[in-house]
């Protein structure tokens, strides 16, 4: 007889960790959906895509919610620094002092407005750019000074008007990161004579693609700004058909804004106070988390913004030792996170020509060593937080795997 054998024993299958994104809006811009909706039926009953009534309906709402006198809906936030440089008087060749650490759109914008990046170091706590290393790096061909609001708080404004004011610089602002950051009252890109707004999906306030706005007190600004943004045509031409056979009073660009990104940002702004909360709770559940913990050198929350500004948390950025080995270990657990910025604007291979060296910005080339970014968006949930935490302890612990 043929002898029937038990069927070989098996483990229970694991189950593995959900991954933790970097970024994901999918609950909240479901949960927004009707909303988003109800502007886009409208944008298709009128038959404009692109620069029509959703644009000026958003400008005006952010305008409102800003205080600015003006807001110019662009196609980028690259594109918004590009439109504000030239319409605040950059000629060819001019300086534009801007901080070594930063993305690379803040240098990129100064070449393709037409100027020369000139690069200062940051502070030495925090990211802003110093004040001190401006004043060292003005040379007689300096015209302009754009410090960038960076992860969660202003850049030193008094310092940085203070310089300038020496110098007789303009004063603009990259204020891509900066939504509802504000120095005694002012919103960040007004405190100087203009400054932008990026809708890149992962902002605080974000689109579900490239988008960003120019925002200024300055009429003569925004009326070259509006002028640049389409081709460099004279007269009205957001909403307006007609406009396109206004003369060209100007080499633009083809920056307009989709109608559907505003839409988008429409509904989102109603609930932006509510996401700029919940990215406070959850960042301050890193701070408590992470504070003390052996290899985690900087966490946000020790310092403080500058008086008369506030904290608001677009980026959970840390500094920690062995950062490389650390993200591929968060990695292999299933959690995302990102470099903010591995390579300083000065030994960038594109700005090889003007000749600097590893060791000119140390705070800069320090923080591009040692920056972490880790997941923070509203859709995530504390446990999602505390499970980031519990892996950054056990690397530093020793649990390598």
């Amino acid at each position: 007889m043929e002898k029937i054998l038990p069927p070989p024993a098996t483990s229970p299958a694991r189950t593995e960790p959900a991954p933790i994104p970097f970024f994901t809006q999918a609950t909240s811009f479901g949960e927004l959906w009707p909303e988003i909706r109800a502007h886009c039926v409208d944008i298709l009953d009128r038959g404009k895509f692109s620069h029509g009534a959703k644009v000026a309906e958003f400008e005006e709402a952010l305008a409102r919610w800003t205080g600015a006198r003006h807001v110019v809906g662009v196609n980028s936030g690259t594109d918004a620094l590009v439109l504000l440089l030239r319409a605040a008087g950059l000629r060819p060749g001019d300086e534009v002092i801007v901080p070594a650490y930063t993305f690379i759109a803040t240098a990129g914008s100064v070449v393709l407005a037409g100027g020369v990046p000139v690069f200062a170091d940051i502070e030495e706590h925090g990211y802003g750019i110093d004040p001190r290393s401006v004043d060292a790096v003005v040379t007689p061909r300096s015209r302009m000074v754009m410090p960038v609001h960076l992860f969660d708080r202003l850049a030193d404004m008094r310092g940085v008007h203070e310089v300038a004011r020496r110098h007789g610089l303009t004063v603009l602002e990259d204020s891509a990161e900066a939504i509802g950051m504000r120095l005694d009252g002012t919103h960040a890109g007004l405190l100087g004579v203009g400054g932008v707004l990026s809708f890149f999906p992962t902002k605080t306030l974000g689109a579900i693609g490239d988008a960003g706005a120019l925002l200024t007190d300055d009429d003569a600004v925004a009326e070259t700004a509006r002028a640049l943004r389409h081709h460099g045509r004279g007269g009205h031409t957001l909403d307006h058909f007609p406009g396109i056979a206004n003369p060209t009073v100007l080499s633009g660009l083809n920056s307009k804004m989709d109608d559907i990104q505003a839409a988008v940002l429409l509904a989102k702004l109603a609930r932006l106070d509510a996401d700029i909360a919940r990215r406070d709770e959850l960042s301050a559940r890193y701070d408590d988390r992470l504070r003390g913990v052996p290899g985690v050198y900087a966490v946000p929350g020790a310092v403080p913004p500058h008086p008369g500004g506030n904290r608001v948390c677009y980026v959970h950025l840390v500094e920690v030792g062995d950062r490389d080995a650390l993200v591929a270990h968060l990695a292999a657990k299933g959690i995302e996170s990102e470099t903010y910025y591995p390579v300083p604007m000065h030994l960038q291979p594109c700005f090889a020509h003007l000749g600097h060296a590893s060791g000119d910005f140390p705070r800069a080339e320090a923080a591009c060593a040692r920056a972490l970014a880790l997941p923070l968006y509203p859709d995530l949930a504390e446990w999602q937080v505390d499970r980031v935490c519990d892996e950054i302890e056990n690397f530093y612990a020793g649990g390598r795997r």
